[in-house]
């Protein structure tokens, strides 16, 4: 039934390569988007604390503009990392970008860019794939090793009717390097 409304409505639906171009879905996450899981075709439903379980592998997301049911995903700049942490081991600024021990990150490298998937368990570090520079979340996403030049950009998240909601901007520039 849902799909069939989108599908009427055409608000939610993916864009296509005839339709023209949408500038909201290269925008980074403006305060207000909600998140849905990367994968979602049209949009998805926007996710709620329960859908981002505690001490498991990453979460990716896509910032969601809620006013027109358009997920920001035309840039590779915009794919978020979320991750769950016991909110007691976050570090003071961390625990106040945070909903309920939830934290958000850019999932995009400050070295070349790439796109940081790559959860450390034993570590408890995320790592980038293509240089193997790590990041601790729980410190605000700093640099612990490699050749990334600073750390990840952090998203503040509040929650609003039990979904995450973008509570900021970014803390810092997203992207790899300046060349």
């Amino acid at each position: 039934m849902a799909y069939v409304l989108a599908a009427a409505t055409r608000t939610s639906l993916p864009a296509r390569a005839d339709d023209p171009p949408d500038a909201a879905r290269g925008m980074l996450a403006q305060v207000g988007d909600q998140l849905v899981a990367f994968g979602s075709e049209d949009g998805g439903a926007p996710l709620a604390v329960s859908d981002i379980p505690p001490h498991s592998d990453v979460v990716l997301a896509w910032p969601l503009d809620t006013a027109r049911r358009v997920a920001r995903n035309a840039s590779r700049l915009n794919l978020i990392i979320l991750m769950h942490f016991d909110p007691s081991s976050l570090s003071g600024p961390e625990t106040a970008r945070a909903a309920n021990g939830i934290v958000a990150f850019t999932a995009v490298c400050s070295h070349q860019a790439c796109w940081v998937t790559d959860w450390l368990s034993s570590k408890q570090l995320l790592q980038c794939p293509c240089h193997q520079s790590e990041y601790d979340l729980r410190q605000g996403g700093k640099v612990v090793s490699g050749p990334a030049p600073r750390g990840l950009a952090g998203l503040p998240l509040k929650v609003a009717d039990g979904k995450l909601v973008v509570a900021g901007p970014f803390t810092d520039r997203v992207g790899g390097q300046k060349l």
